[in-house]
């Protein structure tokens, strides 16, 4: 009940309604405020749950995907192993879903696509994810792959060869394909796979069906792997659309060696064969680097003499280079070679096998290029119409089209019957790099990636495989041959010189090429790259070069130690001896096991110790099997060096024994007939 109170002033009666809603205004203003926050937090709490589910849904084992490139940890709270972004396009993250193991992604910020992350576990110790980023337009498909903090190998022979890898200056990608480096000194080598293996225990392989090109930023420590299909030699197949795809696989593993022995037995190619024993056991004598173009019947009969004179072995002899009359006969020049069966049937006698250089040209004015022509043998210019004029470094020619079975087959019995007629004994196979395509070219069979035309013509080898010599491959390690590295100056320096060996011939063992030649004794002798008289590598530089080879799983001289001093001649007699008794038994037992497992002969420090930092990074030794390490001196005017002395226990070549290691040792002490080596004592 309301009671109404009169006073003296006439007043407006109150409203009883009016005064219960100002009385009311702050409780509903709370009660308003209330109700957001409890909203607020709702949404607040759904975001947060719809976050967790995203991110739940963008991680994949130890993958972590963001819009913007992706991470691999080596274990879950452990540290980050491997690093991709995205430079071609940001995901949408909104399209991406996840089933099972598979998380994929449909549009980018540039448009529809066709992305995805597969995970593997092949075994307890290994992951792998299956990437594949797939446009549907011709732009160009790029990731950039970080390197840093950890040491990377692999990838191609270079001129400038160093172990681990060593990047400088900016490079927009670049077609990845075989090339003549020693003509090209930027370009990626003629041997080369698109395998890459870190010190941090990851590994990457892009896929074959990739129109890949390789590109670097050394101030940001950036590999750039790139797809496309525009201003490049790569070619879609048949019938595709020019649509690149960008698609690898990244495993990660328990250390760098276990990891690598995965990838090797999971997706490299396996020789077949062992070659022959004698290449293994005794020196290859080439006439290239002493007689060059101007060898003869003379002079090869006078250097198969000096060989017996100074009671050296031989393999075989190998005449190298202009035995025919014109570049592209399959012919001995009866100016040069009178009588070419007859100077067989004398090397023979006097315990010589002998092979013969070959190449894939055939010049215009060879008798062969009329042949080609009529019978389509070439690699044709984009019509299809005329073959494909190249120039090399012994003219002007037309190439063989090594993906023509007709192409092949001539070839192949041209080279028969020189075999047969004289007695060859194999053939050392020159060039096969892409680079010798033309820029523009047709072929027999399309070639989407240009680099399997050096994979054809490594095949041309196989049927000679007991003692041929290849110096390009791609995808060949099935090919049973010696894979020679390419030539080298006669100089010190890592630039195709003497400290180059080691990086380039570990690089190509990891690439998976187990059977090596590493070129000449003193290099080439070629003018203005030679260290020394000009007609002679430096003495000292000679010595080193051949000391170091006695413990490669091949040697060939060219240059004859008969050309310097008795002394000399003396060091040759003793290296080559410890060649065939102490390194030939073990490569040839490794040899063996290539077939199966395809691990190296030749190894890098870190496979007996793959968690040993500093094993990761030494260039100037190496392993020949699990046993023997060797540590040759690779500087001018030096007889002692540093060794580092990987955990184990180790004897010297001077009967020391060292048990506390790792080690290393100072200024170890070598004379100029000497190089350090030492075995594992078990």
């Amino acid at each position: 009940m309301y009671q109404m109170v009169q006073g003296n002033v006439a007043a407006s009666p109150v409203n009883p309604k009016l005064k219960q809603t100002k009385q009311m205004r702050p409780l509903v203003g709370a009660g308003v405020l209330g109700m957001l926050l409890v909203l607020a937090a709702v949404v607040a709490w759904s975001y947060y749950t719809a976050s967790l589910r995203k991110a739940d849904l963008l991680k994949t084992e130890l993958l972590d995907l963001n819009r913007d490139g992706f991470v691999i940890w080596n274990r879950p709270g452990g540290k980050i192993v491997f690093r991709m972004d995205f430079r071609s396009g940001a995901l949408d993250l909104d399209s991406c879903s996840k089933d099972g193991k598979i998380l994929s992604c449909t549009q980018s910020d540039a448009g529809k696509l066709n992305f995805f992350i597969q995970t593997v576990k092949p075994k307890e110790t290994v992951m792998c994810y299956r990437v594949r980023w797939e446009e549907f337009s011709e732009r160009e498909v790029e990731h950039a792959m970080s390197y840093k903090g950890a040491h990377w190998y692999g990838g191609a022979e270079t001129s400038t060869q160093h172990w681990p890898i060593l990047i400088s200056g900016l490079q927009p990608p670049k077609p990845f394909l075989t090339s003549d480096i020693y003509s090209n000194r930027d370009a990626f080598g003629g041997i080369l796979e698109r395998y890459w293996l870190s010190s941090s225990a990851t590994a990457i392989k892009i896929n074959d069906s990739v129109p890949f090109h390789l590109g670097w930023n050394a101030t940001e420590e950036t590999l750039y792997f790139q797809a496309r299909y525009q201003n490049t030699p790569y070619k879609p197949a048949p019938g595709q659309e020019p649509f690149p795809e960008l698609s690898y696989r990244v495993c990660v593993g328990s250390d760098v060696t276990s990891i690598h022995k995965y990838m090797v037995r999971r997706y490299f190619n396996k020789p077949t064969k062992v070659p022959s024993e004698n290449i293994f056991k005794y020196p290859i004598w080439s006439t290239w680097a002493i007689y060059k173009s101007g060898i003869d019947r003379e002079k090869l009969l006078r250097y198969a003499e000096n060989i017996k004179k100074n009671n050296f072995n031989c393999s075989h002899l190998e005449l190298d280079d202009r035995y025919t009359t014109y570049y592209g006969d399959f012919e001995f020049d009866p100016v040069k070679f009178p009588n070419a069966t007859e100077m067989f049937q004398k090397l023979r006698d006097d315990g010589f096998h002998v092979s013969l250089w070959t190449h894939p040209f055939i010049n215009y004015n060879s008798s062969n290029f009329g042949v080609g022509i009529e019978r389509g043998l070439f690699v044709r210019e984009p019509t299809g119409q005329l073959p494909a004029m190249v120039r090399w470094w012994n003219g002007i020619g037309a190439i063989l089209d090594f993906t023509n079975p007709a192409a092949r087959d001539w070839y192949l019995s041209n080279l028969k019957d020189l075999k047969s007629k004289y007695g060859v004994a194999s053939f050392k196979f020159d060039a096969g790099e892409t680079s010798y395509l033309p820029e523009q070219f047709s072929t027999f069979t399309p070639l989407p990636d240009p680099s399997y035309f050096t994979r054809r013509y490594t095949e041309m080898a196989m049927p000679f495989y007991e003692r041929a010599e290849l110096r390009v491959g791609y995808q060949s390690q099935n090919i049973s041959c010696l894979f020679r590295i390419i030539d080298r100056d006669s100089v010190w320096g890592f630039e195709l010189g003497l400290k180059s060996l080691i990086p380039t011939v570990l690089t190509i063992s990891i690439l998976g090429y187990q059977f090596i030649l590493p070129d000449m004794i003193g290099g080439n002798v070629y003018p203005n790259r030679t260290d020394g008289s000009g007609e002679l590598p430096d003495r000292e530089l000679y010595i080193r070069w051949l000391e170091l080879s006695a413990f490669m799983p091949s040697m060939q001289f060219s240059i004859p130690p008969w050309h310097y001093d008795k002394e000399v001649i003396e060091i040759a007699q003793r290296f080559t001896a410890l060649h065939e008794t102490l390194v030939a038994p073990l490569v040839l037992e490794l040899a063996g096991e290539v077939l199966d497992t395809g691990d190296p002969i030749i190894r890098p420090l870190w496979w007996i110790a793959p968690n040993d930092e500093n094993a990761h990074i030494v260039d100037s030794q190496f392993l020949i099997g699990d046993t023997l390490m060797v540590a040759p001196v690779l500087e001018p005017g030096k007889q002692e060096r540093d060794i580092y002395l990987p955990k184990g226990r180790w004897r010297s070549y001077k009967g020391e024994h060292f048990d506390k290691t790792p080690q290393l040792l100072t200024d170890y002490p070598i004379d100029l007939d000497e190089i350090a080596y030492f075995t594992w004592v078990s």
